[in-house]
């Protein structure tokens, strides 16, 4: 598996979610970010939206679900038709039994870190997962600056997948952009959130291929 761009629609025009797909034909999954007001101070879209996009859309969809009592809510989205779920370990009660609902489900099971939640105590659940998420800023809301502290974590995320041996996906989300996706790259790091990067630019499409390349050259390099 290859580099992996994201594009998050937090970013974009929710009058014209399917507009703004379109504009990134290349992008290899919608992020789209699930916020309830309760576990981040945000509220954004639900269930229904990601259903009407998934119809519209070319990309399949990746939920982030940034909500409370995930355990009951997270098979719903890939009914809803999300091709990957990532649900916070932080307000899962039973994540181990909540990947495999996903998994069941048809989806592929992911699972987010915040910043300063540690990744050595979930090593173990790595074989239940598709993809592990490093938050690179503090959930909630779109355009913050990223958190170089939480390279090390992304070094040491990578060295745990690597030891146990599974395909998991190492997603990072905030501030992802083309000052800082090499570095990203470089701790470990195969998939890529860029939203203000991506809809804030003249061409959205150019800045997906520039940031692929960016993140290609560090593992390069």
């Amino acid at each position: 598996m290859g580099i992996q761009i994201t594009p998050s629609l937090l970013n974009a025009d929710f009058a014209n979610l399917a507009a703004e797909a379109a504009r990134i034909p290349g992008a290899d999954w919608l992020h789209m970010d699930v916020m309830d007001n309760h576990f981040v101070p945000n509220l954004t879209l639900g269930a229904p939206v990601i259903e009407a996009l998934s119809r519209a859309a070319d990309q399949p969809i990746d939920a982030h679900l940034m909500i409370a009592d995930p355990d009951r809510w997270a098979p719903g989205f890939a009914e809803a038709g999300a091709g990957s779920i990532t649900f916070h370990v932080e307000a899962a009660a039973a994540p181990v039994r909540l990947a495999r609902e996903i998994r069941a489900q048809g989806a592929r099971a992911s699972m987010a870190l915040k910043p300063a939640t540690p990744v050595d105590p979930y090593a173990d659940l790595l074989p239940e997962l598709d993809m592990l998420l490093v938050m690179t800023v503090e959930p909630g809301f779109g355009g913050q600056k990223f958190l170089d502290l939480c390279l090390p974590k992304i070094r040491r995320a990578r060295e745990l997948i690597e030891r146990s041996g599974g395909e998991v996906w190492l997603q990072v989300d905030g501030g992802v952009s083309l000052e800082t996706i090499e570095r990203c790259a470089q701790a470990g790091a195969d998939t890529f959130v860029a939203g203000s990067a991506v809809f804030g630019a003249d061409d959205p499409q150019a800045m997906v291929d520039a940031l692929r390349s960016a993140a290609g050259s560090a593992l390069d390099s």
